[in-house]
């Protein structure tokens, strides 16, 4: 299936642009990041399982075992904290 991903601030920094399509097998967010994450860099690094990243899955805050569905919008992006 065909998703559109969105990267902010330091994650979008990292990969080195704000937004890709992206044709999966993946049906949760989980394995859709492992999947990300198997094809190298700069994926690898950035999206890598240690970092604490959050996901908006169409422009919601959701946990990692979210399912997804064709044309859906991910968005990963680093914690927010204030000041």
């Amino acid at each position: 299936m065909k998703i559109n991903i969105k990267y902010f601030a330091s994650i979008r920094e990292g990969m080195g642009r704000s937004e890709e399509q992206f044709e999966t097998s993946a049906i949760r967010i989980d394995s859709l990041r492992i999947a990300l994450i198997a094809m190298g860099e700069p994926y690898a690094q950035t999206l890598a399982l240690g970092k604490a990243i959050r996901v908006a899955l169409n422009q919601e805050l959701v946990s990692s075992d979210a399912l997804i569905a064709e044309n859906d919008e991910i968005a990963f992006f680093p914690p927010v904290t204030g000041g």
